[in-house]
C-alpha cells in the first residue's frame, strides 16, 4: 500500500511539472516562442484533427489560428505555412534559419550525416559537396551521357507495367518506381 501511494505521489509530482513547463512555453532548450496552433493530445498530438483530407482541414485551422500555425505530429513540432505570400518570405529572406532538417537515428549513427549534402546544414563543408556535387556529376556533359541509361530503365519500367496489365497482376507502383530510380543511379555511378 506504501509503494502505491508513493507511485502516486510520484505521478502527480511529475505531471504537475510537466504541466507547468508546457504551460509556461519551457523547454529542455529554454522558451520558444511558436506561433498558435490546436492544443495537441498527448503523445499523437494534432494527428486526428488532420482526418481524411489533410488539406481541407488546414484551410479550416488557418481561418481559426492564422496564416502561420504550430501542429505536433506526433512528438515532432511542425509550423504550417498556409499563406503564399508569408511562404515567400519565409522561403527567400529566412531561408537559412529553415535550410536545417531533423536527422534520424539511422543516419546518425554512422556519422552519415556529416558527409552528406542531403544532411548537412548549410555551412563550408555543405558549400564544397555542393560545388563537386555541380562541377563533377551533375553537368550537362555527364548527363548527357548518361541519358541513354536513364531511358533504358524508364522503358523497363514501362514494359513491366505492361506486362503486368496484361496478366491482370497488381503492381506495387512505389517498389516498381523505387527499383527504377535504384538502378538508374547504379548504373550511372558504376557502369558509366
Amino acid at each position: 500500500m506504501d509503494y502505491m501511494l508513493l507511485l502516486l505521489g510520484i505521478s502527480f509530482v511529475l505531471a504537475c511539472i510537466h504541466f507547468l513547463t508546457k504551460s509556461l512555453g519551457a523547454t529542455k532548450f529554454g522558451p520558444v516562442n511558436l506561433p498558435p496552433g490546436p492544443c495537441p493530445f498527448p503523445v499523437i498530438g494534432n494527428i486526428l484533427k488532420l482526418g481524411n483530407k489533410p488539406h481541407q482541414a488546414l484551410t479550416d485551422l488557418s481561418k481559426t489560428y492564422g496564416p502561420i500555425m504550430t501542429l505536433k505530429l506526433g512528438s515532432i513540432t511542425t509550423i504550417v505555412i498556409s499563406s503564399p505570400h508569408v511562404a515567400k518570405e519565409a522561403l527567400q529572406t529566412h531561408d537559412h534559419a529553415l535550410s536545417s532538417r531533423t536527422i534520424p537515428d539511422g543516419v546518425r549513427s554512422l556519422d552519415h550525416h556529416k558527409h552528406s549534402v542531403a544532411w548537412l546544414p548549410v555551412s563550408a563543408p555543405w558549400r564544397n559537396l555542393r560545388k563537386v556535387c555541380t562541377t563533377q556529376m551533375f553537368t550537362t556533359r555527364k548527363l548527357d551521357a548518361t541519358q541513354a541509361v536513364r531511358q533504358k530503365k524508364v522503358q523497363e519500367l514501362v514494359d513491366y507495367v505492361h506486362e503486368s496489365c496484361k496478366s491482370g497482376s497488381v503492381v506495387d507502383i512505389g517498389q516498381a518506381a523505387f527499383s527504377t530510380v535504384m538502378n538508374s543511379v547504379s548504373n550511372t555511378f558504376f557502369f558509366p
